[in-house]
């Protein structure tokens, strides 16, 4: 199969074999099923693609199926937002269900795994059922309940579902194999007490069923045919295989694959929940988390994750891609759709002494050179206009093409000016950059074919908007934040200047009313307007630079 087709991944490689044989009558079913504890990361956004990707690709379905199973820490809020990032990503569930949905049919499965004797009821303590499950190279120690008769079993799990019995007094659990060497084998648990109430069934339940007697039994009732795992899930693959076998019911295969792990960046949900909580971060949604929702709003394109998604691949290791790459993604797709306009973030005054007093010019602009349908918008350019501080040197060294006294650039769209002085203050500090400026090299003339080395960018004094810029940088200044010394946690590893916020000045045609998404502020990088944006007072984050910084 690899020789025919050497551009299939392994998980497409068994689906093609299983639709050879016409296995699962030649169709396809996925799922993807997110706890709905916290908002989707850019993990998440790897398994969505894949799950959804290969439905697609195979003309067959994907579920969306809430594994809601812990009420304590599950909400509506995040059910909503995983829904929204979904769709977001460009995709459509076939179904929507709740694990929820199926805690009867749990129920009943259970019962009959007891009156099989392959269950029973045990009291002990969760430290007490830890230390008899022992170590993988030697046996663990049977419960002194695990030889209950099925009818005290039987009663005593019927009076957990009345709510007779406090939490953490009783478990339902699986009698397997105390020898194996497989610890999820050593009788797990599949039901504890939680007197909670559910988001979606409110109080009906104080029992809830465990992820690993969950999982297989929803993915079975959906007629799912491949259930496409982590890899830390390969273990209870075992497990997964035996509920399935036991009860005789649909059996989909499991098949696990590497999880995406990112350089300078936390995947795990509780800490990205700590950080929210914490307050390191303006919220989930916040531009420097790798939620799909901060994604979103410091302005990555869904097309730019699902090309990130599928440059990365499938693979059976885990290994550590660089967040450089993904941003390489963004870069990519941005150029293609970013609006350009002119906008200086740190600006420095430059006059032109002998441009007419009063005299204000409309000069056309590329809007996007990578879609000439964009056309150009009017920039108006006058004596007086805000320059970037970093485009002009008294003293240059080598190869800078910016301004300095004496020397020559371009101003983007308009003409070749010459520096003659500056003015400073009583610091020191340059306050005003004089100029003059050559009438017959505007471009777009066929008179002027003047070459200068240098352009530079620009905004009106007099029509200049000023801005809210949030430059945002990476979260973590090392590239593992869990690589801690003693005493240390990985909140020790927030950069300190992962946001600036600086005011700056922009083209006066910027407006929410005619404002596009995503922006290329020329010679600067990738921005997007922020949902903080009002029409007195607009707000852009910036995504990601021009080029590679690190």
């Amino acid at each position: 199969m690899s020789d025919n087709h050497p551009s299939l991944n392994f998980i497409e490689q068994i689906i093609e074999e299983d639709l050879k044989n016409g296995k699962n009558n030649s169709k396809v079913h996925t799922r993807f099923p997110p706890e709905p504890n916290g908002y989707l990361h850019i993990g998440h956004a790897k398994s969505i693609c894949l799950n959804f990707g290969l439905a697609k690709k195979y003309n067959g379905k994907c579920n969306l199926r809430f594994d809601d199973t812990n009420p304590t820490k599950e909400d509506t809020e995040y059910v909503e937002s995983i829904k929204e990032d979904i769709q977001w990503l460009g995709f459509q569930w076939a179904n929507i269900f709740y694990a929820s949905d199926y805690f009867e049919q749990l129920y009943q499965w259970a019962e009959r795994l007891i009156m099989e004797g392959l269950a029973y009821v045990d009291d002990s303590t969760q430290e007490e059922i830890s230390k008899g499950r022992g170590v993988p190279t030697k046996p663990g120690t049977e419960s002194p309940y695990r030889n209950r008769s099925v009818e005290e079993n039987l009663d005593l799990f019927r009076r957990m579902r009345a709510g007779e019995f406090p939490d953490g007094s009783k478990v339902l659990r699986a009698k397997i194999d105390m020898t194996s060497p497989n610890m999820h084998m050593r009788d797990p648990i599949m039901y504890r007490i939680l007197h909670a109430e559910h988001h979606k069934t409110g109080n009906k339940w104080c029992i809830y069923p465990m992820y690993d007697y969950a999982h297989g039994q929803s993915d079975s009732i959906e007629g799912i045919t491949h259930s496409i795992c982590t890899l830390e899930f390969e273990v209870h693959r075992p497990l997964y295989d035996w509920f399935c076998e036991t009860l005789k019911i649909h059996h989909p295969q499991q098949i696990e694959f590497a999880r995406l792990n990112l350089s300078y960046t936390i995947m795990s949900k509780r800490k990205l929940m700590q950080l929210v909580q914490e307050k390191h971060v303006m919220g989930w949604d916040d531009p420097r988390m790798p939620t799909i929702s901060g994604l979103r709003r410091r302005g990555y394109t869904a097309a730019s994750i699902r090309n990130f998604a599928e440059t990365v691949g499938v693979a059976k290791r885990d290994n550590i891609i660089d967040v450089s790459l993904l941003e390489f993604c963004a870069r990519e797709d941005l150029n293609k759709v970013a609006r350009r306009t002119m906008a200086v973030l740190d600006p420095v005054k430059l006059v032109i002494d002998n441009y007419p007093e009063g005299q204000i010019e409309e000069l056309d602009a590329v809007n996007n050179p990578e879609n000439p349908d964009e056309g150009t918008r009017k920039v108006p350019f006058g004596k007086e206009l805000w320059i970037e501080r970093a485009d002009f040197m008294e003293n240059p060294p080598k190869k800078f093409f910016r301004l300095t006294v004496g020397g020559e650039v371009r101003l983007k769209y308009a003409y070749i000016i010459k520096c003659t002085h500056v003015v400073k203050d009583a610091e020191g500090n340059i306050t005003e950059i004089h100029c003059e400026y050559y009438p017959e090299t505007r471009s777009g003339l066929s008179e002027s074919n003047r070459k200068v080395k240098g352009t530079i960018h620009w905004v009106s004094v007099k029509h200049a908007k000023k801005a809210e810029v949030r430059l945002f940088d990476r979260l973590f200044n090392v590239p593992d934040p869990d690589d801690c010394e003693e005493g240390q946690t990985f909140i020790d590893h927030i950069n300190p200047n992962s946001l600036v916020v600086i005011d700056g000045f922009i083209e006066e045609s910027l407006n929410l009313k005619n404002a596009v998404k995503h922006y290329q502020f020329e010679r600067t990088g990738y921005f997007c307007l922020d949902k903080d944006s009002t029409e007195d007072h607009l707000v852009f984050n910036k995504t990601v630079s021009l080029k590679a910084s690190y």
